[in-house]
């Protein structure tokens, strides 16, 4: 399975994230319900900043900022694909 199949894609992930923070505000949910919500964005917000983490990095290898860079398994990463 690809990471793309595995994971919501940064947009998805971040149109979820603002959707559950209006429910939240709404003020209509029930505690449980609140928590669950608070748990499911709390989780969106790791993927969201992993995927930008993996971004910038990706932008300064291409970029060239270090000429003698190399492209490497992202810190945090499960990938045990062929180094």
């Amino acid at each position: 399975m690809s990471e793309s199949e595995s994971t919501p894609d940064f947009e998805a992930a971040l149109k979820t994230l603002e959707e559950l923070v209006e429910r939240m505000e709404a003020g209509e949910l029930t505690l449980e319900q609140s928590l669950q919500c608070f748990e499911q964005g709390i989780r969106l917000t790791r993927e969201c900043q992993k995927a930008l983490t993996e971004a910038e990095q990706r932008v300064e290898i291409l970029a060239g900022r270090d000429p003698d860079a190399q492209p490497r398994p992202f810190e945090g990463s499960d990938d045990t694909g062929p180094e």
